[in-house]
């Protein structure tokens, strides 16, 4: 059950409207409070990428600055937080200043009269990460239908639009039919990663096409050629999941946790 459909229909159909838009955003629930506050365990709030709440309620303007901080590193980062906001006399009993992490709580001051503690757990809603599958080729074939698997949004054509925050790769599986014209396009786009399916001596011969076509050395450098980790794989099959496992290991590298809205 995800958490859309443990909440009013309000906070749910934002979510879906985001998540159709590929806007990220994050979850907000209040897990535990003691003594006087506003809003209770179970409140929940959606929050967008600026760390405004969009619907919902979390309590009033005691928790506010440290649900804001919280989100927008959450976004930023693709990692759940876990924030406590407690008065000063009870942060100080545990030993700890505010905006500090202990145990994987970060703790904020409630300079609010109610002088209550509230827990939130926080939770990053990123939009899939986007493969780029250029070429016609039985791995780009096998590419198309592998990715949606490992949690890919797949697209066929080379998309030169501002990343906002989503990890792009491009995988050219041309086999000999526009890789120059691929190459160029795939290097001139916002994609983080680009690999070109084909042996060391044929991206050697595009390499120095790319340079005389003017690209600098240091981008062709980037390429990842031959495409996908060296696992022996020969078949079509075996190739794209090499590639796979490349896509993967890049993927946890750069967005650890929480990124499938």
């Amino acid at each position: 059950m995800t958490p859309a459909e443990i909440m009013s229909s309000d906070l749910a159909g934002l979510a879906q409207d985001l998540r159709a838009r590929e806007e990220p955003f994050a979850f907000a629930t209040i897990i535990r409070t003691a003594g006087t506050t506003a809003a209770k365990p179970g409140s929940k709030a959606l929050i967008r990428a600026d760390g405004s709440i969009a619907q919902g309620f979390l309590g009033g303007g005691c928790t506010r600055g440290a649900v804001k901080r919280a989100a927008l590193q959450a976004i930023a980062t693709g990692a759940p937080q876990l924030i406590s906001v407690a008065p000063e006399e009870l942060l100080s009993e545990k030993g700890v200043t505010a905006g500090a992490e202990a145990d994987g709580v970060t703790y904020a001051r409630n300079g609010c009269p109610s002088r209550g503690t509230v827990d939130i757990f926080i939770e990053p809603c990123l939009p899939m990460p986007e493969l780029t599958v250029l070429g016609a080729s039985p791995v780009a074939d096998m590419l198309v239908k592998l990715a949606p698997q490992f949690h890919w949004a797949v697209v066929r054509e080379q998309r030169n639009v501002p990343a906002g925050g989503r990890l792009r790769a491009t995988v050219i599986a041309t086999q000999g039919q526009g890789d120059l014209d691929a190459l160029k396009a795939a290097l001139g786009s916002s994609a983080a990663h680009v690999a070109f399916v084909g042996s060391t001596k044929k991206f050697a011969a595009l390499s120095a096409k790319l340079e005389q076509a003017g690209l600098a050395p240091e981008d062709i450098a980037k390429v990842s050629a031959p495409a996908g980790l060296n696992i022996g794989a020969v078949t079509p099959e075996e190739i794209a999941l090499s590639i796979m496992a490349e896509l993967t290991q890049l993927r946890r590298q750069t967005l650890p946790r929480g990124e499938d809205a």
